[in-house]
C-alpha cells in the first residue's frame, strides 16, 4: 500500500473537506492501494484503544472510514466485528476490494449524519478526523456558524442513537477541549474523558460512555 502524500489532493479552499464532491473526486484519482490516515495510525493508538475496547468481540462502527488503514489494522489485531461507513461510493468499493481477505468486515456507503442502523446497534463508535472535516469552516472557531453546529449535532445525535447502553464513542482529533466539548456534550454520557497523544503537537482522544 502507498500512503497518500501528493500535494495535488490538497484543496485550495479547506472548506472543500466538508463536501462529498471533494472526496469522491479525490478517491477517483487514487488507486485502491492508496491510504491516508488523519492524525495517528493504529500502531500509535493501539495501547489506548486496547484499554478502551477490552473485548475483541465488540461491535464497532467506523465513521467516515475513507482509505485509512485503521479498520484493517484493528481487524488484524482481533477486532473482527467492524462496520465501516463513508459517503463516498468510490472509496467504499475500493476498500471492500482491498479488504476482500477480511470477510467479516462490512463496508457500507452511508452519511454519518443519517445512519441507517437500528437504535442501540453498536458497542463502540469511532470517529478519527471525520468530525473535523465537517468543521472545516471559514468562520470564527470561538463562534461557529449555525450550519456547522447543525451538521455536527446531527452526527453526534446519530452516534448516541445507535450506541448500546454502556457503549462508547471514541473521537480522535486535533481539536482542543474548549472547541470540541460544546459539540459533544449530551445528557446520556457519563462525562467526557479527554486524553492526549504526542509531545510537541498534541492530539486529543475524547471518550464518552452512554449511560441512558
Amino acid at each position: 500500500m502507498v500512503a497518500s502524500t501528493s500535494q495535488e489532493v490538497i484543496p485550495e479552499d479547506p472548506t472543500a473537506y466538508k463536501t462529498q464532491e471533494y472526496w469522491e473526486e479525490r478517491y477517483r484519482k487514487e488507486s485502491s492501494e492508496t491510504t491516508f490516515d488523519w492524525f495517528k495510525t493504529y500502531a500509535e493508538l493501539k495501547p489506548t484503544l486496547n484499554q478502551t475496547i477490552p473485548s475483541k468481540e465488540s461491535s464497532i462502527l467506523m465513521l467516515g472510514c475513507g482509505n485509512s488503514t485503521l479498520g484493517e489494522d484493528m481487524y488484524d489485531d482481533g477486532y473482527k466485528n467492524i462496520t465501516n461507513i463513508d459517503y463516498s461510493a468510490t472509496v467504499i468499493q475500493q476498500m471492500a476490494e482491498r479488504c476482500s481477505d477480511r470477510p467479516e468486515m462490512k463496508w457500507l456507503e452511508m452519511d454519518i449524519r443519517d445512519l441507517k442502523f437500528d437504535d442501540k446497534s453498536f458497542d463502540v463508535v469511532i470517529d478519527k478526523g471525520t468530525m473535523d472535516a465537517l468543521m472545516c469552516d471559514r468562520g470564527d472557531v470561538w463562534d461557529p456558524s449555525p450550519e456547522l453546529i447543525k451538521e455536527v449535532k446531527a452526527e453526534v445525535d446519530e452516534v448516541t442513537r445507535v450506541l448500546k447502553i454502556g457503549g462508547k464513542f471514541i473521537y480522535i482529533t486535533f481539536g482542543q477541549p474548549h472547541f470540541r466539548k460544546r459539540h459533544l456534550a449530551r445528557d446520556c454520557w457519563d462525562g467526557i474523558k479527554v486524553s492526549t497523544l504526542g509531545e510537541a503537537f498534541h492530539y486529543f482522544i475524547y471518550e464518552m460512555t452512554k449511560q441512558c
